[in-house]
């Protein structure tokens, strides 16, 4: 059931997004290796295609949404995923884990016509 409309959705990418980039040092794992990494990347990434995407909190409305809720997921797998492919799991893994699902299923649960649209955004 999608009930999670797109300005909504823009809301929880950038508070996620800037979690992400604190991460590392509001959980005290920061260590300059790929566990401390991994989350300030995608949390950068996370801004600049939400930046672009076509919903209400962008800024170039560019990218539409079917493909940001792609990213979202894909990001998310990644993320949930990276303990494991980078080796990092015996150091930490529970805050990659939740945020990755987290993202997977917030995007699961986004609908994919954005209020943007409603006001006459084009998709490109």
């Amino acid at each position: 059931m999608k009930f999670i409309n797109t300005k909504t959705h823009g809301f929880i990418d950038y508070i996620v997004a800037i979690l992400l980039i604190a991460a590392p040092w509001l959980f005290g794992f920061y260590d300059g290796g790929a566990a401390s990494w991994v989350p300030i990347g995608f949390g950068i990434t996370t801004i600049l295609y939400s930046l672009m995407t076509d919903y209400e909190l962008s800024v170039a409305h560019r990218l539409n949404m079917s493909t940001h809720l792609t990213l979202d997921v894909l990001s998310g797998f990644l993320l949930a995923l990276s303990p494991v492919l980078l080796s990092f799991s015996d150091h930490v893994w529970l805050p990659h884990v939740i945020v990755g699902l987290l993202e997977i299923g917030v995007a699961s649960m986004t609908k994919i016509v954005s209020g943007a649209n409603a006001k006459g955004f084009a998709n490109v």
